[in-house]
């Protein structure tokens, strides 16, 4: 059974809901040739295509690349929001619109719930109501307003994540300062600032001891986990020989990779090769971030087959798709 575990939708509410009350931090931009993108605090992250609307057309994609089960996500800027309860709203909207999805196509859709981390009660009560509505998982998008996910604020949060033990699928966005970086120069923040802002997040969780305190949780990183295969190394010895990287826990990085999964959006055989060596072939899930711009789901499947990975069974196996 072949799973995509990285792909994106979302609805022309939620899109309306973002117009009206998203600034001044999201705006929209119409592109010279045609079609909109959305902008966060002036850098261009999200370009807009029919597809990301289209579920029916989805599944004929799914089709054509030969896919079974695409497990489907909001993607930055979720429902996280300095109003929360923008957040609150927006979360309860995509929720729904993706349970209504999965009712329509049960043996084609799973979908990772949306929660409004601004309100972290608000988030512990709409986590309850998504796993009753049949989510298969937590998106969570690398910062929170540009507050560490590891911030003790959002420790009820994990807590019941962990508790009902979900996979949190880990998803970029614009790191903080994007626009000090220059990240709107080249569109730099999809090709560079998304990966890098997977590799702080997942870095400070390996730091800070918030794989001790959540025992049952288990993570699968966007983009191949960024830049972690390649810097994992330099983590450990970081926290063998650097008192404050050693400061949240007594475990090197790496003693916590058996709890992380690793998508394989990546573009090369070599990146591919090294996610499989840092993390072995049973924990690299294909993925296809679809239906991006840059997202191939034939594409990244054909790389992916011509490899070691175990992608079949391990995905099946983690969203409970086994007979």
């Amino acid at each position: 059974m072949i799973v995509d575990v990285h792909t994106h939708m979302l609805t022309e509410d939620y899109l309306d809901l973002l117009r009206r009350e998203g600034g001044p931090d999201y705006t929209f931009r119409t592109l010279p040739g045609g079609g909109e993108v959305i902008d966060k605090c002036g850098v261009p992250f999200f370009t807009l295509l029919p597809p990301m609307w289209d579920f029916d057309q989805r599944i004929r994609d799914m089709d054509a690349a030969g896919v079974d089960v695409s497990v489907i996500s909001l993607t930055s800027p979720n429902a996280i929001f300095p109003d929360a309860d923008l957040g609150r709203r927006a979360a309860r909207l995509m929720n729904d619109a993706f349970a209504e999805a999965r009712t329509a196509h049960p043996d084609r859709l799973r979908w990772f719930a949306s929660l409004p981390w601004t309100d972290p009660t608000a988030a512990v009560e709409e986590l309850l109501r998504a796993v009753a509505l049949g989510a298969s998982g937590v998106i969570a998008v690398a910062t929170v307003d540009g507050t560490p996910l590891t911030d003790r604020a959002f420790a009820p949060i994990w807590a019941a994540i962990d508790a009902a033990g979900l996979p949190v699928f880990l998803h970029p966005s614009v790191p903080p300062g994007g626009e000090a970086l220059g990240l709107g120069d080249y569109n730099l923040s999809p090709p560079v600032g998304f990966v890098f802002d997977t590799t702080l997040a997942i870095s400070r969780m390996l730091y800070d001891g918030f794989f001790d305190r959540y025992p049952n949780l288990h993570m699968i990183l966007a983009h191949g986990g960024g830049t972690l295969p390649f810097l994992i190394g330099r983590l450990d010895i970081c926290h063998e020989r650097i008192p404050a990287c050693a400061a949240g826990t007594n475990n090197r990085p790496s003693r916590f990779l058996d709890r992380i999964y690793l998508d394989s959006v990546v573009y090369t055989k070599g990146a591919l090769d090294l996610c499989i060596e840092t993390v072995g072939a049973d924990r690299i899930l294909f993925g296809s971030d679809y239906p991006h711009n840059i997202g191939d789901m034939k594409g990244r499947l054909d790389l992916l087959r011509a490899s070691a990975a175990a992608h079949e069974g391990a995905a099946a196996s983690l969203f409970g798709l086994l007979d």
